[in-house]
């Protein structure tokens, strides 16, 4: 009899797919006997959806973009530059230690966000006119905020019976500053962003609070202080360049009036004298006169150089986008808050009572 060499036994024959298949219709089977818990859980989501969506205030964004063109990346052909080449000096472009890729940590600095305390900021309904510094204080947060910082208020609260009150008008000392204006100042870095592209020199700006008038607002304010930070930086050299040319100018006109002075009194006194020595000290006043003029009249140029290139450093803005009040609230709406949490409420029961509940039964049973 001739054997079968392709015959196996059944029970020793291999599977010919071992991956792993999923049973739909048994799963939808256990989904379908745990309804009612589903049901309970999506009313248990539909109650926390409700609370976190109305706790969590509304925000607004106000975004500005800027496109600044650097005084001193001109070409020569600047103010300075034609003035200094009519003069007869030369151009000399030198490289500016403020770039502007440095707006981010500007208005990040602790100095330039305490300058935006004192900014008065009006909110849409009209019923708060105050400063900004102010305002932080009426903004509203989620009762989980309060609770995590019922804490701070307590100990705040007890420190405060045995300190005396400091006065709060006087002037901030970013150098040391008390908790509260640590924490304003530490809200404020994260409400106010500034980005730049470095490719372009695209600045933009966004700002996000509670009210739309009062982030349009500070939005305006931040843009108008970055632009005055940076044209002060920009001309503060050139300005004491020139500050000192001034006093340089009148310094050396006033010697030239002087030696014109005595030159010309000299000369009046001795007109019809013949003597060589009073010749010899004609002629050395008038050599002291024409020296002092050359010396006068080159700081006189110096001078005008100097005024010229205050205006060419400084920095020139366009506004591409400017601040608008929105219409419209910014960040995740509430509706899909409150459906987003619906969704987590039953996925999560839905995992534990199919998935979890199994496991921590099992784990139980070995640790006992």
């Amino acid at each position: 009899m001739t054997e079968n060499k392709n015959y196996q036994n059944p029970e020793v024959q291999e599977p010919e797919n071992d991956e792993l298949e999923i049973d739909w219709m048994d799963i939808l089977r256990r989904i379908y006997a745990i309804r009612k818990t589903l049901y309970k859980a999506a009313g248990v989501g539909v109650v926390l959806g409700i609370i976190i969506a109305l706790s969590i205030p509304k925000q607004y964004t106000v975004t500005v973009t800027l496109s600044p063109e650097m005084g001193g990346d001109k070409a020569s052909g600047g103010l300075a530059s034609l003035a200094s080449s009519f003069l007869g000096g030369g151009s000399n472009n030198n490289s500016d230690a403020l770039n502007v890729t440095l707006a981010p940590d500007i208005v990040s600095s602790t100095p330039f966000i305490l300058e935006l305390f004192n900014t008065r900021v009006q909110t849409l309904d009209g019923e708060l006119d105050t400063t900004l510094v102010t305002y932080l204080d009426e903004q509203k947060q989620p009762w989980w905020g309060y609770i995590k910082s019922a804490p701070g208020l307590a100990i705040g609260a007890i420190k405060s019976l045995f300190t005396e009150e400091t006065d709060t008008t006087a002037t901030l000392n970013p150098f040391q500053l008390t908790e509260k204006e640590a924490a304003k100042v530490k809200g404020l870095r994260q409400s106010i962003l500034a980005e730049v592209d470095k490719k372009t020199a695209m600045t933009t700006i966004t700002v996000t609070l509670q009210d739309p008038k009062v982030t349009a607002i500070v939005a305006d304010s931040v843009v108008a202080k970055l632009q005055q930070y940076i044209i002060d930086y920009r001309i503060k050299k050139a300005k004491e360049d020139c500050a000192y040319l001034e006093e340089l100018y009148k310094e050396r006109q006033q010697e030239y009036y002087d030696a014109q002075s005595k030159y010309a009194h000299y000369f009046d006194t001795n007109r019809n004298i013949a003597f060589q020595s009073v010749r010899a000290e004609q002629e050395r006043l008038q050599n002291d006169m024409n020296l002092a003029y050359q010396v006068y009249s080159q700081v006189a140029q110096q001078l005008q150089v100097a005024r010229a290139k205050i205006q060419e450093e400084k920095p020139v803005f366009a506004v591409v986008e400017p601040a608008t009040i929105p219409l419209k609230p910014s960040g995740t709406s509430k509706k899909v808050i409150f459906v987003g949490i619906i969704f987590l409420a039953v996925c999560f029961t839905g995992a534990w009572k199919l998935l979890g509940y199994n496991y921590y039964n099992q784990i139980r049973k070995l640790t006992k």
